[in-house]
């Protein structure tokens, strides 16, 4: 399941790319414009992974593939272990 943007981050894009910040870990994190793409494209945006990556190698057609996956999973597995993206349960 794809994470979902955590409600207690503040989200301010800039023009090289974004920062977010964690007001209950009090957590800075700086995006790139690829980065602050894949926040924006979270759900409710995107519902799936297939659906994020879909959208992210449209919009960058000369980067790998598999490149842009396995980066855009390695972006999603920090912004979880700062508590800035969460994981929630299907009902």
């Amino acid at each position: 399941m794809l994470p979902v943007q955590n409600p207690d981050v503040i989200y301010q894009a800039l023009e090289e790319g974004a920062v977010l910040f964690s007001v209950k870990e009090e957590v800075y994190f700086g995006l790139n414009p690829v980065g602050a793409r894949v926040w924006e494209a979270l759900p409710l945006v995107t519902g799936s992974w297939d659906e994020l990556f879909a959208a992210l190698e449209a919009r960058y057609p000369t980067v790998d593939p598999t490149t842009l996956r396995a980066d855009v999973r390695e972006l999603i597995n920090e912004l979880l272990a700062h508590g800035l993206v969460r994981v929630e349960k299907a009902e």
